[in-house]
């Protein structure tokens, strides 16, 4: 019986989020192969929770004791969205403690959390991404500038930051200022893009028996102007899987993620968002700790697959185990 650490929590405004979906992760665990505990982590305090009650983590070891016996993780679930998970700072931690997890390293999980090195990258490799340019916390704030290269309406968001949280989408120049500095709340570094509009689509990847596999694709159209927090987790959007769009397409952007999640060496369930505009697939974010709460689109892609969240969450286990 392996014993299983599921990581939530964080500081970051993903909290709530990752709460959900490591509840979710306990619930369908392989009971007759795992053991898991939720370990909690906030300001800095990483506590085990057993029948409610805290236990504290000795950081040392990741151990943690409980009727007078010390207790060890074989393997750690990472279900904690935002720092210092998806960033990567955590990763290195269970590195020098040797023990394995279920999300990407640090190095990718830095890379894919920096909007704009990610770009970047993915541009070198090949792949279409949105024009951009960046802004930093003290600089002017060109408006014309942004206008003449990215044009309106732009989307403005943190650089590093998930759930939407910070971004918006501008429609006229005066909101420009605004949004910027609303961005800035969440990050020093700003990401302006180019508005793609098209469809809105999004593809989970896993690794199943060695095999690197793409999911259903879901369609996401949000009854706000853009997929922000609310159309993501308070139900103002409508999720379509499999999406509405030709064979082409669904084999391409299929593809596309196969080919992303290989190429920048991901590993465990990832998602990768897209627009298709002109015919032509455009990627707006990679998630290596994508939400797996009951509202999640990955649970929905898995369901749809005719995976059940104990054998994703098996699989996902069985394929970073030990490696």
């Amino acid at each position: 019986m392996k014993e299983i650490a599921i990581i939530t929590g964080g500081d970051s405004a993903e909290y709530e989020i990752s709460i959900q979906s490591a509840n979710v992760v306990l619930k369908n665990l392989n009971l007759e192969k795992y053991a898991g505990t939720i370990v909690h982590i906030k300001n800095g305090k990483w506590t085990a929770i057993i029948n409610g009650f805290h236990h504290n983590i000795n950081k040392k070891d990741f151990s943690f004791e409980v009727n007078s016996k010390r207790k060890y993780f074989d393997y750690v679930f990472m279900a904690l969205h935002g720092p210092p998970a998806e960033n990567g700072e955590i990763q290195t931690y269970f590195d020098d403690l040797e023990i394995t997890y279920s999300s990407c390293n640090s190095k990718v999980s830095a890379l894919t959390f920096n909007k704009i090195e990610c770009n970047k990258t993915l541009s070198e490799l090949g792949f279409n991404c949105a024009k951009s340019l960046n802004h930093k916390k003290g600089e002017e704030i060109n408006t014309e500038e942004i206008i003449k290269i990215l044009g309106l309406p732009c989307f403005i968001k943190p650089n590093q930051g998930g759930s939407s949280f910070g971004v918006s989408k501008v429609n006229y120049e005066y909101e420009i200022e605004n949004a910027i500095n609303n961005a800035l709340i969440h990050d020093d570094i700003v990401l302006i893009e180019q508005f793609i509009d098209g469809v809105e689509l999004s593809c989970g990847v896993i690794t199943d028996q060695g095999i690197v596999k793409a999911l259903p694709i879901t369609e996401i159209i949000s009854q706000n102007d853009f997929f922000d927090y609310k159309a993501k987790y308070e139900g103002l959007s409508e999720e379509i899987t499999p999406a509405r769009i030709n064979e082409k397409h669904t084999k391409e952007v299929q593809q596309i993620s196969v080919q992303i999640y290989k190429q920048m060496n991901l590993r465990g369930i990832c998602r990768i968002d897209f627009i298709i505009m002109n015919d032509i697939p455009y990627i707006i974010e990679i998630n290596t700790i994508p939400g797996i709460t009951e509202e999640s689109i990955i649970p929905k892609q898995a369901k749809e697959a005719g995976i059940s969240l104990l054998q994703l969450f098996d699989s996902c286990i069985e394929n970073t185990l030990n490696k």
